[in-house]
């Protein structure tokens, strides 16, 4: 008997850096790992090209994406969630630069 299992996508967090694109965003997502023999923290960064369907992140914001099918030649990951919008402070009140 064959159960009907779901794969667990995978999830990141990261931060736009471009939003020049239509409905598209460039995420950097870091992440820290240490080195096998010199155990010295390395700090690693990989871009993510991910769907934005309503052009709503701006660049700074963190974001969470999650992987999904194709939907082009470079995008594989959409935004699922704003968690922090760029100008925004710990206290979750926006920075006025004016």
């Amino acid at each position: 008997m064959e159960e009907n299992k779901k794969r667990k996508r995978i999830e990141k967090i990261g931060v736009v850096v471009s939003d020049k694109m239509d409905k598209t965003r460039v995420v950097q997502v870091e992440t820290l790992t240490q080195h096998p023999l010199y155990k010295k923290t390395i700090r690693k960064r990989k871009k993510f090209m991910a769907h934005d369907e309503g052009n709503v992140s701006k660049v700074g914001d963190v974001v969470k994406i999650i992987q999904t099918r194709p939907l082009s030649r470079h995008k594989r990951w959409v935004i699922i969630e704003i968690l922090k919008q760029a100008g925004e402070s710990k206290d979750g009140t926006v920075k006025n630069n004016a």
